[in-house]
């Protein structure tokens, strides 16, 4: 049993600044920590490669490079991961840090979001299906794992940006115990924002769940990797009794830096997949069955087509 029924969430449209130093990245996120935990926020999710803002601690030779860049950032690496990991605990609340290309022991890329908790403690989950440019541009390789994160609210899970487009990683996650889906992501241009805000409030739908989406927003004119940012952070919930007709518990103005932030009934999601006008959730097995029961009249029909009797189980 979770020993809270309620939890209030706070998705950050992350506003790129050009930083210059350390402290000035440190102070920023203190701020906005701050701010979120002073309006009851408990888990605070950031965006998808937020972090490369880190890029300007350097020169413009490998700030406006794309790829030096992803070099030059891991020097930061620690130091990100402890600035989020004491911001939690200083809190006590729950962090998802910008995801973080990070350089692994053969010298490939993860996109990798790192879970930060009350205690101290932390741990991530790699984004899963990479992008074009991922792939093309950034080498960056995919991740191997679906994971799910305990939290005193329950089981929560992190699908980044693109993997919001695909429902069986979220369906894994909620089929481990997630009520609540965290998606910080990064797209520049509205079709791309649109894709991945679709696939949030499609995962809310099918898997009666909330999915927390988190976008980078703005223009900078110094960084080739995060140069136009296009996005609106969402709080969105299951489309039926109890929750909004439109399933948007909340939603930021398109492109402004601001905390877009909502309380989330636990307890409801129980009643909805128990009780609800559909129960999209536990009727999830159900396509299967069809599917394969139209597989099975196409190669029947295939058969008798031939003047060969039908299929009992459909194989030829």
């Amino acid at each position: 049993m979770n020993k809270f029924s309620t939890v209030t969430v706070a998705a950050a449209q992350y506003g790129v600044e050009f930083l210059g130093n350390w402290e000035t990245y440190a102070q920023k996120l203190a701020r906005m920590v701050g701010e979120a935990a002073q309006q009851g926020a408990q888990i605070l999710v950031f965006p998808e490669y937020a972090c490369l803002e880190l890029a300007s601690l350097f020169s413009s030779e490998i700030y406006q490079d794309v790829h030096r860049q992803l070099d030059a950032v891991q020097t930061y690496l620690t130091a990100f991961i402890r600035l989020h990991c004491d911001l939690a605990q200083q809190y006590h609340l729950y962090i998802v840090a910008s995801s973080f290309p990070v350089q692994l022991g053969d010298d490939s890329f993860r996109n990798r979001a790192y879970f930060c908790k009350p205690d101290g403690s932390y741990d991530f989950q790699d984004k899963l299906i990479m992008t074009r440019f991922e792939n093309e541009v950034w080498y960056i390789s995919p991740g191997d794992e679906v994971k799910i994160f305990e939290t005193v609210y329950g089981k929560v899970g992190i699908t980044i940006c693109y993997d919001a487009e695909f429902p069986l990683i979220t369906r894994r996650q909620v089929e481990l115990g997630a009520k609540i889906i965290l998606a910080p992501s990064c797209t520049d241009t509205v079709a791309g924002y649109n894709r991945v805000r679709i696939g949030c409030r499609a995962r809310a739908l099918e898997n009666q769940c909330y999915v927390v989406m988190a976008p980078v927003v703005g223009v900078t004119d110094w960084s080739p990797a995060l140069d136009v940012n296009i996005g609106a952070a969402g709080i969105y919930s299951p489309v039926d009794a109890g929750f909004p007709g439109d399933g948007v518990l909340a939603m930021g103005e398109l492109n402004a830096a601001q905390w877009v932030i909502a309380a989330l009934d636990l307890h409801q999601i129980e009643q909805v997949r128990q009780q609800g006008e559909v129960l999209n959730y536990r009727d999830w097995d159900k396509q299967n069955n069809v599917i394969d029961d139209v597989h099975l009249k196409v190669c029947n029909s295939h058969r008798e087509l031939r003047g060969l009797p039908a299929s009992v189980n459909g194989a030829d």
